[in-house]
């Protein structure tokens, strides 16, 4: 009896409850394996990160200040439709021209065409001393995004809706320009170096006091920015943290190569991740893919991609437009949604500008990141002269712009 009751208290596996039980283990085997490897090679891709230097930083000689003017605007490209020709005047009757020369007819004076106003000579080019130096390791590209801070001559508004890219070809002093350029402009030009210098106030765990700067370095047809941040003392700081992007002009404007990261806090470890931009794809911090989409801008290239738009086609920075651009974060990529939310008058220590007001939309957030909102100057040539960074925990900073922008010679 008691064997009898042992024998049926074990349980009986069919072959095909074998088979399906066999499958579900190998099954989750497979997706471990899978997730095991996927994980040591993002933890494999931030420890490289962690080891790689950051580029190279240029070193620039900064010669001059850029002084607050009227928008000198460059074209992007666009070439207008020439004007119709004018129909030639039949010549007046001889008696109608004696009359007219015996009595002045004011009326018709009022109606004469003006002829227009011969255009005056462009003011020649403030002399300053050559660039002290443009030194980088020849192993690291020279790169992308800040803000380009002065155009050699004063062109003339764009009035196209829709201007189509511009070609970037190498002027006699090495300076890439657009090729084409609307009837009486000057093609844009990119300048060889800006820099701007920022008050930084802000919220972390409490107040925060520093400063920033943005700086743009171009050799050539390859360009460098480098964007820094330090909350605190200057021997010790709170909070700190590097950002570059490198690359080339394009004829879309900027064209990332990489984009760099470096970060620091009190108490905790440094953190570097770098985001790759290899062809038609891209390779961000944490080894995922995302397709290369045209246009794409990193964290840093984004505020001079915004200088040269609006630097090329000043129509676009009305209050009401609305601007998409394709950003690739660290550990995102995603189409981000921009108002021109407004105008404003930002109170400087060298005196007020007028500003407008460039908003991401909220809903263009993932859980996480940051939203950057712009402030651009078109009599500072559209730098951005002051940038708010906040993330949804409550925490921002808040640069608005220290002094006049620095320039270094052409």
């Amino acid at each position: 009896m008691v064997g009898r009751l042992t024998r049926l208290r074990r349980p009986r596996w069919s072959g095909r409850r074998r088979a399906a039980f066999a499958a579900v283990v190998a099954a989750v085997a497979v997706l471990h394996g899978v997730v095991t490897r996927e994980l040591g090679e993002r933890l494999a891709a931030a420890e490289a990160d962690a080891r790689r230097p950051m580029p190279t930083r240029i070193q620039v000689a900064y010669v001059r200040t850029l002084e607050p003017e009227a928008p000198q605007v460059a074209s992007a490209g666009v070439v207008a439709p020439a004007a119709p020709p004018r129909t030639a005047r039949a010549p007046r009757p001889v008696k109608a021209a004696a009359k007219a020369a015996s009595a002045v007819d004011t009326g018709a004076q009022a109606r004469a065409p003006v002829p227009p106003a011969e255009p005056e000579a462009p003011a020649p080019p403030e002399a300053a001393p050559q660039l002290a130096s443009v030194a980088s390791a020849p192993e690291a590209p020279i790169a992308a995004a800040s803000a380009p801070a002065s155009v050699t001559e004063a062109p003339a508004l764009v009035t196209a809706t829709n201007p189509g890219p511009d070609a970037i070809v190498a002027s006699s002093a090495g300076s890439p320009t657009s090729a084409a350029s609307a009837p009486g402009g000057a093609p844009f030009t990119w300048p060889a170096a800006t820099r701007v210098s920022y008050l930084l106030t802000g919220y972390w765990r409490g107040e925060l006091t520093g400063r920033a700067e943005v700086e743009w370095i171009r050799v050539g047809a390859r360009y460098q920015v480098n964007v820094d941040l330090f909350a605190g003392p200057e021997f010790a700081p709170i909070f700190s943290r590097r950002m570059t992007s490198e690359g080339s002009l394009g004829a879309t404007g900027l064209a990332p190569d990489r984009y760099d990261e470096d970060t620091q806090v009190v108490m905790r470890d440094r953190r570097r991740v770098s985001v790759l931009f290899e062809g038609d794809e891209i390779v961000l911090a944490n080894g995922q893919k995302r397709e290369r989409l045209r246009g794409v801008q990193d964290t840093a290239s984004q505020f001079i991609q915004f200088t040269w738009l609006f630097g090329t086609q000043p129509e676009r920075l009305r209050v009401g437009n609305k601007f998409d651009v394709p950003l690739a974060l660290p550990r995102s990529m995603s189409l981000w949604t921009y108002d021109v939310a407004g105008e404003q008058t930002l109170q400087t220590p060298f005196g007020p500008l007028a500003t407008f007001h460039l908003r991401p939309r909220r809903e263009s957030r993932k859980p996480g990141e940051w939203l950057v909102d712009m402030w651009f100057a078109p009599e500072l040539r559209f730098l951005p002269v002051r940038i708010r960074i906040e993330q949804e925990t409550g925490s921002f900073v808040d640069l608005v712009i220290a002094k006049k922008p620095e320039v270094a010679a052409s």
